[in-house]
């Protein structure tokens, strides 16, 4: 079989033998259906979706289904593995193979699957809870081992299913049911954690631009390695607009700044404003006065661990911004994946040695009898 196994991401083309499409009642995100020859739909399961009404994860769910059809890969290739938490039922609600895991241990489950089954693509959901709190060790190994799965993190900086607690995530002094006089803890910046644990794809998207983030799940999916996307989705039951300063269309061009490679860092409502570099400190400067022009802006670069770094850093409290939130692939590079160095040693020592066998393995060398 180790001869049979692609080491490659295969390239996105319509599938022989196409599903049946499932009737739906959700609203078309927009009008044109992708050329695959599969439509969102055929991603959709039989079970009824199980969101408080409003939940920002529909969309995310919505934008998932949307990707998977322009991918093009039929439904039994790919496998959503999660955790435990609201974002954590998405398996349920996509029509492929998924596996609902236990506490802070999708990642470890996903890593185990892709070394033994490299052709399929494997997604993990989780949240800011599971992937952050139980979960963080796993998601470090995850990322510095550079297993080559897409991690999406619903961050909504509250524990949902649980009614409503502080998260890793929730900003200091945020009063919950758990911490009524003020959470005492500093909030993990999730950019910022994967990318000193080393990940080689990290991104950030929202719940409410479905398109931009289904460019930056595309982008994620052709990575070939650990692909990091945090995703700012609202709980509007327990923690109602914690980034609305980003998402909504009154304040968002001037809080976000969506980063491409390769062009300058601007925003504004006007395109108005642009971040420089004053030493090594990103600074904000208007366009208009004279004084400054977009060819004296810092220019994003994926590949630039320092650049990454500052756009990971741009992480004010969004009650008195500084500096615009980066959305957007901050970094992307390349370097070998777990999954296929292990392969390649199984096989080399195969070639060596020969298949092995178990059994001779068990009784070989010193054994002893206990009576």
């Amino acid at each position: 079989m180790a001869d049979e196994l692609k080491t490659t991401k295969p390239a996105f083309k319509p599938a022989a033998v196409k599903p049946a499409v499932r009737p739906s009642t959700q609203p078309e995100t927009r009008d044109e259906e992708p050329e695959t020859g599969y439509t969102w739909r055929d991603f959709q399961s039989d079970q009824d979706v199980r969101w408080c009404p409003g939940c920002g994860d529909y969309a995310i769910l919505k934008t998932v289904q949307r990707v998977l059809a322009e991918i093009g890969r039929p439904p039994h290739e790919h496998v959503f593995v999660s955790g435990i938490g609201c974002s954590s039922r998405f398996p349920y609600y996509v029509s492929t193979y998924g596996m609902h895991t236990i506490h802070g241990r999708a990642t470890a489950v996903a890593t185990g699957l892709k070394v033994v089954r490299p052709d399929l693509a494997v997604w993990v959901i989780t949240g800011d809870g599971d992937g952050l709190s139980i979960g963080g060790n796993h998601m470090l190994h995850i990322l510095r081992r550079n297993v080559d799965v897409q991690i999406l993190l619903f961050n909504n900086q509250i524990y949902g299913l649980t009614k409503g607690q502080f998260s890793p995530t929730s900003e200091f002094g945020k009063i919950t049911k758990s911490s009524p006089y003020g959470s005492a803890d500093w909030p993990v910046n999730p950019a910022a954690f994967a990318l000193g644990a080393g990940a080689t794809f990290i991104a950030r998207g929202m719940d409410r631009d479905p398109n931009h983030l289904a460019t930056v799940i595309r982008r994620a999916y052709e990575h070939r390695g650990a692909a990091f996307v945090e995703i700012y989705q609202n709980c509007n039951v327990f923690n109602d607009g914690a980034f609305f300063v980003f998402t909504e269309k009154e304040t968002k061009p001037q809080a976000a700044l969506f980063v491409e490679h390769g062009k300058p860092m601007v925003f504004g409502a006007n395109r108005d404003k642009g971040i420089r570099l004053d030493g090594l400190k990103p600074v904000v400067v208007d366009l208009t006065d004279g004084k400054w022009s977009v060819d004296d802006l810092l220019v994003h670069d994926e590949t630039d661990e320092t650049i990454a770094f500052l756009l990971t850093r741009m992480f004010d409290d969004p009650r008195h911004l500084e500096l615009p939130r980066p959305f957007g692939v901050i970094r992307a590079v390349q370097r070998p994946t777990f999954d296929e160095v292990m392969r390649q040693q199984i096989e080399r020592t195969i070639e060596a040695r020969g298949p092995g066998d178990l059994r001779t393995l068990l009784f070989s060398g010193e054994t002893w009898t206990v009576m």
